[in-house]
């Protein structure tokens, strides 16, 4: 598929619009399900862990499918599995309404949901990133920052339904407003060449005629034809004994009898369609092995190497809080009357300017976006360690803030990518990116859960939250020192396939 170059504008800015609106439908619940959280531990009686698992992998499944999600955008384009996605949020939210327990809603809720949001996130990103070249890291900001309102919308939205309609009324609901996915998805015009032809056609016309070799073998298929009508000759000759010849004389006539030329049709297409079928079996599977080789020369880039360890570490860490902020108020005695709003939209609305300022930032070219990136991991590592401290509600909605803040990092994540690998390889190392993250988000609400479970406090998790925060920070820290770009200009020259940071530097 080729694609136009870039417009920065015009049609982009339409799909900068659907795009928002798209994350905020299709996100607005699953980040504000911490309200639902305390609901279903209060209607299921189960530990904090167990129930954390819903959240965790409405959240995260759909991140770690980033790489067959990144195949659906691939193959069939952003609208149709856009479309396909709002059904399946719709349905998913729908059906949470009737669970009559803890694990129906893993399935309804944090499966089903959970794919067709990671299908809804990466066709966002992917023709976001077609559309937009200068512009790219506003436009990303942009768009991230729908599902940062949806989580500060909905989580009063949501706590205002349950006391109107109850938690299934509420879950009904929601899943009726997703429906509006269906719209947006549908305003996702490709930005695809006219002038290119269908991939199916250039392959046919680009097939060599050495690999036609059943033309040249038109004797054999002759000789096939001919035994198989002897042996039906035979067969009738051992059943019927003396009309044997009468039978012969008619079989002869009627074989006779077939036309020319419509054997040869017949047999030309045969052929075409057992070598088309052949080339494209080969070329399917050399698709499949230029897929890993790729993917091997990705992870031989130290930086890449080091941000799928950091992604995966800070979502163990750094997700846990927009899940269970409201439980850690709770279970610190603090009264609700002391609310001025609650902790997941404070969270929501600081993530909202935290995607548009640092997707602002990333456009300056005097800006490093991957040192800017590491710099919001070692301090969101810092303030999950003061969570322990804060006993009070003004300490709490100060940390849920500035967490809020250094989570709107995700939208500067696409850019430090792109920078990294490149836009042609954007889509395959993306995935990749969001299959760890979505392996730390799905394991990180449940272990802070198991550590409330054990201990009966929420001190020893997040110190362990915040630890593997500043872990991965360091490790992306140390792989992207310009002296390690020195060594390896000293020792030899990068293979023509292999992507370094060094492009990013200039960002």
């Amino acid at each position: 598929m080729v694609f136009r170059k870039p417009p920065d504008g015009g049609w982009g800015w339409v799909i900068v619009v659907v795009s928002f609106f798209t994350q905020f439908l299709c996100y607005g619940s699953p980040l504000a399900v911490g309200v639902l959280y305390l609901e279903w531990l209060d209607a299921f009686g189960e530990g904090k862990g167990k129930t954390a698992w819903v959240g965790s992998l409405a959240n995260g499944i759909g991140l770690l499918a980033s790489p067959v999600c990144s195949i659906c955008v691939s193959s069939f384009g952003a609208r149709p599995v856009a479309i396909f996605s709002g059904f399946m949020v719709a349905g998913g939210l729908m059906m949470s309404s009737f669970a009559p327990n803890i694990y129906f809603l893993y399935v309804t809720y944090g499966i089903v949901v959970g794919l067709g949001c990671g299908l809804l996130y990466t066709a966002t990103v992917t023709i976001t990133c077609q559309y937009f070249d200068k512009h790219r890291g506003l436009a990303l900001g942009l768009i991230s920052t729908g599902s940062s309102v949806g989580l500060f919308i909905y989580a009063a939205l949501q706590r205002e339904l349950i006391e109107l309609y109850g938690l299934d009324g509420c879950l009904l609901i929601v899943g009726a407003l997703s429906l509006n996915i269906l719209a947006c998805g549908s305003l996702m015009r490709p930005l695809e060449s006219s002038s290119s032809p269908p991939p199916e056609k250039m392959f046919v016309d680009k097939v060599p005629d050495q690999y036609f070799v059943y033309h040249e073998k038109e004797k054999t298929i002759e000789e096939n034809i001919s035994i198989l009508e002897k042996g039906y000759i035979d067969e009738k000759c051992v059943n019927n004994g003396p009309d044997c010849k009468q039978d012969n004389i008619l079989n002869k006539n009627a074989l006779s009898s077939i036309n020319v030329n419509e054997k040869d049709t017949y047999k030309k297409k045969v052929v075409e369609q057992t070598n088309f079928c052949k080339q494209l079996a080969k070329r399917k599977w050399q698709l499949y092995l230029t897929y890993w080789k790729e993917t091997m020369v990705l992870f031989k880039n130290k930086v890449f190497s080091a941000l799928f360890v950091a992604i995966l570490l800070f979502d163990i860490g750094g997700f846990p809080p927009s899940l269970l902020m409201e439980d850690v108020a709770r279970s610190a005695n603090i009264s609700e009357d002391d609310y001025y709003m609650p902790l997941i939209s404070i969270i929501g609305i600081m993530t909202t300017v935290g995607k548009l300022i640092l997707g602002i930032l990333a456009d300056f070219k005097w800006v490093n976006t991957l040192y800017l990136y590491v710099t919001t991991l070692l301090m969101t590592g810092m303030a999950l360690f003061a969570i322990p401290f804060a006993k009070s509600y003004l300490t709490l909605a100060m940390l849920s803030g500035i967490l809020g803040f250094l989570t709107g990092n995700w939208s500067i994540f696409p850019y430090v990518t792109t920078k990294t690998v490149g836009i042609e390889k954007l889509t395959h190392a993306y995935g990749i990116l969001m299959f760890f993250a979505g392996l730390g988000n799905s394991l990180g609400p449940p272990i802070v859960g198991w550590f409330y479970d054990w201990t009966q406090e929420y001190d020893t998790a997040f110190y362990f939250s915040g630890s593997c925060v500043l872990l991965g920070g360091f490790l992306l820290l140390l792989a992207a020192l310009p002296c390690w770009n020195a060594c390896t200009n000293q020792s030899s020259k990068l293979p023509p396939n292999t992507y370094s940071y060094k492009v990013a530097s200039n960002a």
